[in-house]
């Protein structure tokens, strides 16, 4: 390597932006270079072509019927735009500190979001729906972020916690639910069954083949106790005679 000469390393997965004179020149691919730097006033700031994953827990919120809630989100973001994403913060720091900055807008855009969508619900509304939230990805929130050279390919609900009170109350009200849901089938089993058997009364009442199979069927019953007088009859007839 000549002696005015300097060597950049970029490594996997990122890209790097060289600047000289605080001014950007052009853009490196992953490998090593050699740039000529005759008054050591050149600078390489890397940035990651993957997607980074940021996870923000225990935030809390209150719904639409005052009752306080705790979340937990994910979000998956990219630079795709590096230039534009390093114009946006101050370049006077290691690339560390950049990106967290970065990740704190991301954070703030989504948390309002996801805080405003929740805010719109109340507790049991937010109870059912809550596998709608998982995903709560918008078209605003992605033109805000980006505005910062960054899109998110994935925002989700992680969780959502309610008071120990209230799920309580959920818990109740679920039961309550299953109960009434179980003796509404029970007694549309009891109302078929009474139905079926007043049919059966109404068939037998006139059918003079069934009525004998039913004296058949009640002189086995009372041969099987042992007891072999009986009558049986039509009462009013019997008198008659």
């Amino acid at each position: 390597m000549g002696i005015f000469k300097k060597r950049y390393q970029v490594k996997p997965n990122t890209v790097g932006f060289l600047y000289r004179d605080n001014k950007f020149e052009q853009k490196l691919a992953a490998g090593y270079h050699e740039v000529w730097d005759l008054k050591n006033r050149t600078e390489l700031f890397l940035l990651p072509q993957t997607s980074k994953l940021l996870t923000v827990v225990n935030q809390e919120v209150l719904t639409k019927d005052n009752v306080a809630l705790r979340f937990s989100f994910n979000v998956i973001y990219r630079i795709v735009d590096g230039q534009k994403f390093l114009d946006k913060f101050a370049l006077d720091r290691d690339m560390y500190a950049i990106i967290q900055e970065a990740e704190q807008r991301i954070y703030n855009i989504v948390q309002i979001y996801l805080r405003n969508r929740i805010a719109e619900m109340d507790s049991e509304t937010a109870n059912e729906k809550r596998n709608e939230l998982t995903d709560f990805k918008t078209e605003e929130m992605e033109k805000e972020v980006s505005e910062f050279g960054i899109t998110i390919e994935q925002a989700q609900l992680r969780d959502l916690t309610f008071p120990k009170s209230i799920q309580d109350l959920f818990a109740k009200h679920l039961e309550a639910k299953i109960r009434a849901k179980s003796e509404l089938e029970n007694a549309r089993t009891a109302v078929a069954t009474a139905r079926a058997l007043k049919n059966a009364s109404e068939l037998m009442k006139d059918d003079e083949n069934l009525k004998f199979f039913q004296i058949m069927e009640t002189i086995t019953k009372i041969a099987e106790k042992g007891k072999h007088t009986f009558m049986i009859g039509d009462i009013n007839q019997l008198t008659k005679k």
